[in-house]
C-alpha cells in the first residue's frame, strides 16, 4: 500500500489548515500586543482568550468561503467576495465574541445587550483583515503525480462509464454535485465530489487549475491570457481555465 491517499488527503485540506495557521498565527499577534485594550490582563488570559476565538472564527470562515465561492468567483470578484465573506462571518462571531468575553472577563455580571453594538467593530475589522488574506494570499493548486511502474494505479478511472472504460481522461470539470469527465473519447458525467476525485486522480500526472477543474498535464496544447487570467487548451479543444491565485504555482510547476 503506497501513502498516496494520505498525501493527497493532507492536500485537500491545506486550505482549512492554512487558514488555521494563519488564524492561531494572528491570535498569538493580538494576545502579545495587547490588541483592543486588553495590555492590563496577563498573557495567559490574553492567549486562552484569543486563540479559541480566532480557532473558531477560522473553522467558521473556512465554511463561509466554501458556500460564498459557488456563488461569487473570487478571481472575478474578489474586492466583492471579501465584502460578502466579512459580513457572513462577522456579524454572528461578533455575538460569539461578546459572550465569550461577558463569560471570561465579567463573570457573575449581567452581559449588557447594549454593549453588544462596541464589539461590532473590532470583530469587522479583524475579520476583514483574515478575509483578505484568504482571498488574495497565494494558493497552492493540489497536484497529482504519475505512478511509478510498481505502485497502486489512480482509482479515479475506474469511475469512467462503460462507454469510456480505457480512454484517456484529459479534464475534469465540477459541474454542481456532478463531474463531468473529458476524454479522448468524448465526455460524460458521473455523481461525485470534486474533492473526492481529486484524491482518485492521484497516479496521474495532474493538477487543479480552478476550483472546479483539474488538468491531465499532457492534455496540454496552448495558453492564452487575457483580462487578467490565462486560459489551457487541451487535446480535443476543451478550455480549462486557470485560477489567478493558482496561475503562479503551475508556471514554476512548469505548466505554461
Amino acid at each position: 500500500m503506497t501513502d498516496a491517499p494520505v498525501r493527497l488527503s493532507v492536500a485537500i485540506d491545506r486550505g482549512l489548515i492554512n487558514g488555521t495557521g494563519i488564524a492561531l498565527a494572528a491570535g498569538f499577534v493580538l494576545a502579545f500586543t495587547g490588541a483592543f485594550g486588553m495590555a492590563d490582563a496577563s498573557l495567559a488570559d490574553r492567549l486562552i482568550y484569543w486563540l479559541p476565538l480566532m480557532l473558531v472564527g477560522a473553522l467558521w470562515g473556512q465554511v463561509c468561503s466554501t458556500v460564498i465561492e459557488r456563488w461569487i468567483d473570487y478571481d472575478h470578484r474578489p474586492w466583492l467576495g471579501a465584502v460578502v465573506l466579512t459580513l457572513a462571518i462577522g456579524l454572528p462571531l461578533t455575538f460569539v465574541v461578546w459572550g465569550y468575553t461577558v463569560f471570561w472577563f465579567e463573570q457573575g455580571r449581567h452581559p449588557a445587550a447594549g454593549r453588544l453594538i462596541h464589539f461590532f467593530v473590532p470583530v469587522i475589522f479583524v475579520t476583514g483583515v483574515m478575509s483578505l488574506l484568504n482571498i488574495f494570499l497565494q494558493r497552492t493548486p493540489v497536484q497529482t503525480h504519475a505512478a511509478p511502474a510498481d505502485a497502486t494505479p489512480a482509482r479515479f478511472p475506474g469511475r469512467l462509464p462503460p462507454r469510456l472504460r480505457g480512454a484517456v481522461i484529459r479534464a475534469v470539470e465540477s459541474e454542481d454535485h456532478y463531474l463531468r469527465i473529458h476524454t479522448d473519447r468524448g465526455s460524460d458525467l458521473i455523481l461525485m465530489r470534486f474533492s473526492d476525485a481529486l484524491a482518485e486522480l492521484e497516479g496521474l500526472e495532474g493538477a487543479q487549475t480552478h476550483r472546479s477543474w483539474w488538468v491531465a498535464k499532457d492534455a496540454v496544447r496552448d495558453v492564452a491570457r487575457g483580462e487578467g487570467r490565462a486560459t489551457l487548451t487541451l487535446d480535443g479543444g476543451i478550455e480549462a481555465p486557470v485560477s489567478r491565485r493558482y496561475a503562479r504555482a503551475l508556471r514554476e510547476a512548469g505548466w505554461y
